[in-house]
């Protein structure tokens, strides 16, 4: 009687979590309701199985209970009841299926005005690629990933000169333009995933997989990394801008071609990008290692688990981050200098800061890329001290 109790108990609590369950309420923004109608039938389907079976065991539990001087017949088989069950299981899978099979049909087949967008996966960042006025993707390869070139597109290649890059989480889409996205991973499998959107797709190293959708709702949308890929897995998010054509276009004429991100810096334009950063607490113009220092950031992943603003993250924020004392997981304290800086990012595994997770790979890094990488961290470090006479300036009346 216990067990048949317990069993009815699980059973309306499974119902009830499920009714009441907040995912239910997860909004869509996209054209595919099909994948939530999908859903919809499996869990149909399922809780029917799933309640019959449950409701039949507590039958059996009560009706065929032990009683003195009764014992249970034996029967080896049941052929009327087998053939029942064989058909009742067939159409219940093909109830399963069959849904699925249309809709994947859908979800592979492209209209052919979707817009093309590249999507790159690395622990724990995510890049964006558009096609330029060519309307074409350039080619590009592992092979070619560099400080300088972190998306790996061939240089040869005219049909990339004009491709547009997005070298942050952040990615921007025309509302009711289809798009199809084209996934590739610089590193392990990883999965491109926003909820509301409903599709998905693996990325897996070595291929390129692709799927599409039609944002339908304007809005900003957190990117999920749905598949494990290290320790900072749970870090590896973005977001998703869907807006109207004129934002749209607006924006992406403000982003950076490949032809561009690969042209040599004239120093004027370097001394703007560093000062451009020091209106946020950078180094002072001119500082041309900062700006490859920079660069170095941005094609590490190292802007996946740091930020220079202060917010927080997965790794220790680089505003204020020089010149400070840190504690230890252990309790020690170190003075965050150069030296610290240089060990921590050989060897991050040596020693565990306070309130972070041991979760940075350690990396392949050259001692002039180090060096670089440093003095962009540096450039973000705690306030100079004043000089004398600039505190003699500041008391004076």
């Amino acid at each position: 009687m216990a067990m048949a109790v317990a069993l009815v108990l699980m059973l309306v609590a499974s119902l009830l979590f499920h009714f009441f369950s907040p995912w239910w309420l997860t909004p869509l923004a996209s054209n595919w309701r099909q994948m939530d109608d999908t859903l919809t039938i499996t869990l149909v389907i399922t809780a029917i199985f799933f309640v019959v079976i449950n409701l039949f065991i507590v039958y059996t539990l009560l009706r065929f209970r032990h009683r003195e001087g009764r014992r249970a017949a034996y029967q080896p088989d049941n052929q009327k009841l087998e053939r029942w069950l064989i058909i009742a299981t067939s159409i219940a899978i093909m109830g399963l299926l069959a849904p699925g099979l249309f809709v994947y049909a859908a979800y592979v087949t492209v209209p052919a005005n979707a817009r093309d967008v590249e999507v790159i996966g690395q622990q724990w960042q995510w890049r964006f690629r558009y096609p330029g006025a060519s309307g074409k993707l350039g080619r590009s390869g592992v092979d070619l990933i560099s400080a300088a070139n972190p998306f790996g597109l061939d240089p040869a290649d005219p049909a990339g000169q004009d491709n547009v890059l997005i070298n942050s989480n952040e990615l921007h889409l025309q509302i009711n333009q289809p798009v199809r996205m084209l996934l590739r991973s610089v590193d392990t499998l990883h999965d491109f995933y926003v909820p509301p959107f409903r599709a998905r797709m693996n990325m897996v190293p070595g291929m390129v997989t692709s799927f599409w959708f039609t944002p339908d709702k304007i809005g900003r949308y957190e990117v999920l990394c749905a598949q494990l890929c290290g320790v900072g897995h749970a870090g590896m998010r973005g977001y998703v801008v869907v807006e109207d054509a004129a934002s749209f276009q607006k924006w992406l004429k403000a982003q950076p071609t490949f032809a561009q991100s690969m042209a040599p810096p004239a120093p004027a334009s370097v001394a703007q990008a560093v000062a451009a950063a020091g209106a946020v607490g950078a180094a002072p113009a001119g500082d041309a290692l900062v700006a490859q220092g920079k660069a170095l950031a941005e094609s590490k992943a190292c802007v996946a688990c740091h930020t220079v603003d202060g917010s927080p993250r997965v790794g220790p924020t680089w505003k204020g981050l020089f010149g400070k004392t840190e504690t230890m997981e252990n309790g020690a304290t170190a003075l965050v200098d150069e030296a610290y800086l240089k060990n921590f990012i050989r060897n991050p595994q040596a020693r565990v800061v306070k309130g972070f997770a041991p979760m940075m790979p350690k990396i392949e890094i050259s001692d002039a890329e180090l060096e670089a990488l440093v003095a962009y961290i540096k450039s973000y470090g705690a306030p100079a001290t004043a000089t004398p006479a600039q505190q003699a300036q500041k008391s004076a009346p």
